[in-house]
């Protein structure tokens, strides 16, 4: 009996001690601890959702667009709402393995957000989710806006693309206010104007369960569009270039060379920016990058080549103003031209006889050059050619830019340790042995020689206001106005006369002027690098331009001068009316393009769901 007593006492103060003990710990956690446990409770029950902006729409300089914002479809999975056996059935749904869920679910162990498990779902892969959503009450299909690049890998490297900050951006103050997974321009226009083109996020508020999922909208700032910007580029002459270029790889920019407005902008081979909207898997990335083709390499400014006979320009300039040669001076062309034992070929087989300066230019007589050179000298031509733009960057903003070279006596012996010999000049007249440039230099040179001499403007990506002046930058030398008038007849006989070196490629709706050039590489002169370069109308230039045909066997009057003839063709055509703006690409008329627009602007004002240039052998140029 006393045994059940004692028991029961210390049943008692056991009881008690429990309960003493809860008493306090309640005490404890709603008194001491109450109000960060109430903080806590808040933040689980209540979440900010960034809403990413619509990004702002660029246009070509006549209002087509050239990307659109588009919806795209994700599905992604509560991982605290998975049951037994879910894995494996959404694994297959998705077609993706259940390796791969379960990495992208233990990625964010502990998080209350959904993870996404695949972007971008086609028409059929959204049919299917939809249709067995409520067999898997973890599943969801968000909806978000993406970057629809219409004219796919035309102009990509002008156009760029975007991407998620990666971790160097993270560390950057420029992305302060930029949330993390919203896209940004990495490449490109995107990325060069993505501040104005990104917008403002917004924000939402909203009340979750104990699994994370969406209760209700507790309040929302919308986001701001992201400001549209127009572009100075011309999609019918970017995509008249883009059609007519058959080479492997090469280059196409034109320019207004009077404003300095950048009117096409080609380079080949190029790739899609859309592969890069969803993201880029590391796989696929090794594999644009590692491509030998090289398709993300901008050779507009980023490849400098031996210019070959377009630089005859410079080197006509150059003996013109220091006096090696007068306008009316004759000499002879002959088919070789001999020089310390050294044979230097013309690049017609008979030679060209007897030639004054104009003439020289319009047939390209090699041998003629080689001549002209060495009474001008190097260093002179050489100071020509800087002031006029070569050797130096045009500083686009793009990144990186090949600078390109011009050659001197002090270079040579400060690279080299020797001296300068007369067969470097020799070379160098016509644009090979060390001379190199970029596309770009070459339609800046040519541009300023189409609009009298004087003056390059800087470049421009945007299309100028009205009233809006270019900024200028000086040639820096002066060039008489005989000596301009001189070359600009000359250029227009290359085209216009039967004898000039592109007289195939003239043309019956314009009259243009322009310079070949192929310039032999190391292989043996069984491929060039194919030039042609020049302006449109030949007496009023509204647009200069440079084609580079990379490692052709053609020469530049077949691989490069019809390419120019499309694009000017376009160009007076489309000015004159006969063309409407965006009618080139891919065929479609501009009404289909305006009413692209206009569905591009109802998506994108909607509020979005949260969620190399070797040096070239010394055997004579070619025309």
């Amino acid at each position: 009996m006393s045994h059940d007593r004692n028991a029961a006492k210390v049943a008692a103060v056991v009881i008690i001690l429990a309960f003493f003990v809860s008493v306090v710990r309640l005490w404890q956690l709603q008194v001491i601890d109450g109000r960060d446990m109430r903080k806590a409770s808040e933040g689980n029950r209540f979440k900010v959702i960034d809403i990413y902006p619509p990004r702002g729409i660029i246009y070509d300089r006549n209002g087509v667009p050239l990307v659109k914002n588009a919806p795209s479809f994700n599905v992604s999975v509560t991982p605290r709402m998975l049951r037994k056996g879910d894995l494996e059935q959404i694994a297959a749904l998705l077609s993706l393995s259940p390796e791969d869920v379960l990495q992208k679910i233990q990625a964010a162990a502990g998080s209350l957000e959904p993870v996404t498990l695949k972007e971008g779902l086609d028409f059929n892969e959204l049919a299917q989710v939809e249709s067995r959503l409520s067999d898997f009450p973890a599943l969801h299909v968000d909806v978000n806006i993406v970057r629809d690049y219409i004219c796919k890998d035309v102009a990509s490297q002008l156009i760029g693309y975007i991407g998620r900050i990666n971790s160097q951006e993270e560390e950057d103050p420029e992305y302060n206010d930029v949330p993390k997974g919203e896209p940004v321009g990495q490449w490109g226009i995107e990325r060069l104007y993505d501040q104005q083109l990104r917008g403002v996020p917004g924000k939402k508020l909203i009340e979750v369960d104990a699994t994370g999922r969406e209760i209700k909208v507790m309040g929302e700032v919308p986001p701001k569009k992201g400001k549209d910007i127009t572009l100075a580029l011309d999609i019918n002459v970017q995509m008249a270039a883009e059609k007519k270029f058959t080479s492997k790889a090469g280059a196409f920019v034109a320019i207004d060379p009077n404003t300095g407005e950048i009117l096409a902008f080609m380079s080949k081979p190029s790739f899609d920016p859309n592969a890069f909207v969803n993201g880029i898997s590391a796989a696929e990335w090794k594999q644009l990058a590692g491509d030998p083709e090289h398709p993300m390499l901008d050779r507009v400014f980023q490849s400098q080549y031996p210019p070959g006979s377009t630089f005859k320009i410079i080197t006509a300039i150059a003996a013109l103003e220091s006096g090696a040669i007068k306008p009316t001076d004759k000499l002879n062309g002959p088919a070789t031209f001999v020089l310390g034992g050294h044979v230097f070929h013309d690049w017609k087989k008979g030679g060209h006889g007897m030639l004054d300066i104009k003439h020289a230019i319009i047939q390209s007589c090699d041998t003629f050059f080689y001549q002209v050179g060495l009474k001008t000298g190097i260093d002179e031509i050489a100071k020509y050619a800087r002031a006029f733009g070569l050797g130096r960057k045009v500083k686009l903003g793009l990144g990186y830019e090949a600078s390109g070279l011009v050659p001197d006596t002090a270079w040579k012996e400060r690279v080299y340790k020797c001296p300068w010999y007369p067969g470097d000049t020799v070379s160098a007249s016509i644009g090979q042995s060390y001379v190199l440039v970029t596309p770009l230099q070459m339609a800046r040179l040519v541009g300023s020689v189409g609009s009298g001499g004087k003056f390059m403007p800087r470049l421009s990506f945007l299309k100028m206001k009205p009233g809006q002046q270019p900024e200028l930058d000086p040639v820096g030398l002066p060039v008489s106005s005989d000596t301009i008038n001189l070359v600009r007849a000359a250029l227009q006989g290359v085209v216009n006369e039967p004898d000039g070196t592109a007289y195939r490629s003239r043309s019956s709706l314009v009259q243009f002027s322009g310079k070949t050039g192929t310039a032999q590489t190391v292989d043996g002169g069984k491929r060039y690098d194919s030039w042609f370069v020049g302006y449109a109308p030949s007496d009023n230039p509204g647009i200069a331009f440079a084609v580079m045909a990379e490692q052709t066997p053609e020469e530049g009057a077949s691989a490069a001068a019809p390419v120019a003839k499309a694009a000017v063709e376009a160009y007076m055509e489309e000015k004159e009316g006969k063309l409407a703006p965006g009618a080139l690409l891919n065929g479609v008329s501009s009404p289909s393009l305006a009413n692209a627009a206009g569905a591009a602007a109802k998506i994108v004002n909607g509020a979005p769901a949260s969620g190399l240039g070797a040096n070239a052998v010394r055997a004579g140029g070619r025309q």
